[in-house]
């Protein structure tokens, strides 16, 4: 697996479609070949949440998008919580279409947004992650989606200003930038892999997983948190 490292100051605007592209042909038929009852499995990394609401939340996030409806506090955990009670009876399958039609046609739209929602396209993907976990999926942050999402990852925390980090990964060919990558700080030093270096980012547990981190606490690098 190959990552691009150095390209991080010029936004690729078709990228977060194209992980969203990737992730929705391995995700929706995962999704679909799942018993009814799998969907109320409790999701750890978002505490009173099952994998429906997860995907709920997810649809509801990415018809916003496609559909430009961003009124004040969307988003926000009230925003969140009153996008899945409109889906409450719904059928899992319709949840999962809506799911899919948002993955295909979200990403023109956030590609003209200038960077603004390139983060959507990031949490959606994480967001899967969360659910393949409460499936008991293996490579729950890996996968075919891997390599769009730490390079999306490169872009988001380029455009937020994130504190710069050099990421040297076990499964990239080239180091990843991370961050602002103006040279005014020194950067952080991460050694491991990709998937780890994702679940720092979003604030998910690492579960043991062996890796280096030095100038920089873990609390400092989620951009999902407050």
């Amino acid at each position: 697996m190959t990552t691009p490292a150095d390209v991080q100051n010029e936004r690729d605007p078709e990228l977060p479609g194209r992980l969203l592209a990737v992730e929705r042909d391995v995700l929706i038929p995962l999704l679909r070949g799942r018993a009814e009852e799998d969907f109320g499995l409790p999701v750890e990394a978002c505490p009173g949440w099952t994998v429906r609401d997860v995907l709920a939340h997810c649809s509801a996030a990415l018809t916003r998008v496609v559909e430009s409806r961003f009124e004040p506090g969307v988003f926000s955990p009230e925003s969140n919580d009153r996008d899945i009670a409109e889906r409450a009876g719904w059928s899992n399958a319709q949840v999962v279409d809506e799911l899919e039609r948002g993955m295909t046609e979200a990403g023109p739209v956030i590609a003209k947004a200038g960077g603004l929602l390139d983060g959507v396209a990031l949490g959606e993907w994480v967001h899967a992650g969360d659910v393949r976990v409460a499936f008991g999926e293996p490579g729950a942050y890996a996968g075919a989606g891997l390599p769009y999402a730490l390079a999306l990852l490169a872009q988001v925390t380029a455009e937020k200003g994130h504190l710069p980090l050099h990421a040297d990964l076990d499964d990239a060919d080239e180091p990843l930038r991370l961050g602002d990558v103006s040279g005014e700080r020194p950067p952080a030093r991460f050694i491991g892999d990709g998937p780890t270096l994702v679940r720092l980012y979003a604030g998910r547990p690492v579960d043991g997983a062996g890796y280096e981190l030095a100038g920089v606490e873990v609390e400092e690098l989620n951009i999902f948190g407050d």
